[in-house]
């Protein structure tokens, strides 16, 4: 069964899902966070394929909004190397503070425009 919490972030997650679409000039840059790590990557819907990902799975112990800011750093030279620009930005209904606008941020600063 699940929680109140978890039903109003799927809520949230689908409204936000009907408008917000990556196609191959602006793919979705996707962010999933769990209690101890965090992961992004860069989906093409119309093809369904991942073009770029990266997660803190491999990285060092750090602070929670440290490793989100390493992820978002990692995840832009990986898109830069796939040649990709421009991104759309789905927060996956996670609020937008913390560690999911820290991994923003830190994209934004490697040179992905969204």
């Amino acid at each position: 069964m699940t929680t109140k919490k978890e039903q109003r972030r799927l809520k949230i997650k689908f409204r936000i899902r009907k408008n917000v679409n990556g196609t191959a000039e602006r793919p979705r840059l996707s962010v999933f966070r769990s209690n101890k790590q965090i992961y992004a990557q860069v989906i093409n819907d119309l093809t369904g394929t991942t073009l770029a990902s990266a997660s803190s799975l491999g990285l060092e112990k750090m602070a929670k909004i440290e490793q989100a800011q390493k992820v978002g750093t990692i995840l832009a030279e990986k898109a830069k190397a796939a040649g990709i620009e421009k991104v759309v930005f789905d927060r996956n209904g996670y609020l937008y503070h913390g560690r999911v606008k820290a991994l923003a941020d830190a994209a934004r600063e490697g040179g992905l425009n969204f």
